[in-house]
């Protein structure tokens, strides 16, 4: 049975309407557990890990955006070095340095700084979404010694690594349903979009919406400027994550079979219904 406080987020989080709704509900977390810093950073792909989709903080992180420009801070990062590889949360700090990897003098430097700041220990959280590969991760910091914050990873630890992982989900859904209004598309722009998914060459899909050929390239093109796409074939995958055209690996069709594997009583497959 899942504790009460995380019961309340899941139910909140359930209702949720927009991105800025389960943010909130994580800083509010974070803030009835005396961790009020939380960072929240999702990634375009593991390999490309400087893809960065966004990042969000509780907090005034303009000082660890000014020292990150150094590429030795950057690197040595816990994004870089632990969430990008593994799935484990890990407590972080100036309070856990000894628990690190070998970190150069710069690293320890900007931690110093963060524990000036209230961020001297926190649990981070890995994150996945596995299609396409992506990687963030959700940390929740406070001003707190070793052993205080090993007390509060102890009573709490599993109820925020569930509710980052839930919100991540949950975030993730609202941010792509607000891609267009983010990105100011227009209507006419999605129907591009979407018969560009479906494969359709300029003058089929000029054609199609009854305008010239120039016509569907400058929309094409005001489509890339607005989204910082580079292609036609971004644009297609486009298609599918806003949802205008089926996942090709989660598709239904009627003559698919379901595959039934059974331990110890092999595989079998049986008609869909």
């Amino acid at each position: 049975m899942s504790p009460d406080r995380l019961q309340r987020f899941i139910l909140d989080l359930e209702a949720t309407k927009k991105s800025d709704d389960v943010w909130h509900l994580l800083v509010r977390l974070g803030r009835d557990l005396e961790l009020p810093c939380i960072d929240f950073v999702s990634a375009s792909g593991f390999r490309d890990w400087r893809k960065t989709r966004f990042v969000r903080t509780s907090y005034d992180s303009t000082f660890i955006a000014d020292l990150n420009q150094d590429p030795e801070v950057e690197d040595w990062s816990n994004f870089r070095l632990h969430v990008g590889q593994r799935l484990t949360p890990i407590a972080v700090g100036i309070e856990f340095l000894e628990d690190s990897y070998q970190v150069p003098k710069k690293r320890k430097a900007l931690l110093r700084v963060m524990a000036e700041h209230g961020l001297r220990a926190g649990l981070c959280i890995p994150l996945r979404e596995v299609t396409p590969p992506e990687v963030g991760m959700i940390t929740f910091f406070g001003d707190h010694n070793r052993r205080d914050m090993q007390t509060i990873i102890r009573a709490h630890g599993w109820t925020l690594h569930a509710a980052a992982m839930m919100g991540h989900q949950r975030y993730l859904l609202h941010f792509a349903h607000e891609f267009r209004d983010r990105n100011h598309i227009t209507k006419k722009q999605i129907e591009l979009v979407r018969l560009i998914g479906l494969g359709m060459k300029d003058k089929t899909i000029a054609e199609t919406l009854c305008i010239s050929v120039s016509a569907v390239r400058q929309r094409m093109q005001a489509l890339l400027t607005n989204t910082g796409l580079s292609s036609r074939a971004e644009l297609a995958v486009l298609a599918m994550r806003l949802g205008l055209l089926p996942d090709p690996f989660h598709s239904s069709h009627d003559d698919v079979e379901t595959v039934v594997e059974m331990d110890n009583a092999g595989t079998r497959t049986r008609p869909k219904m």
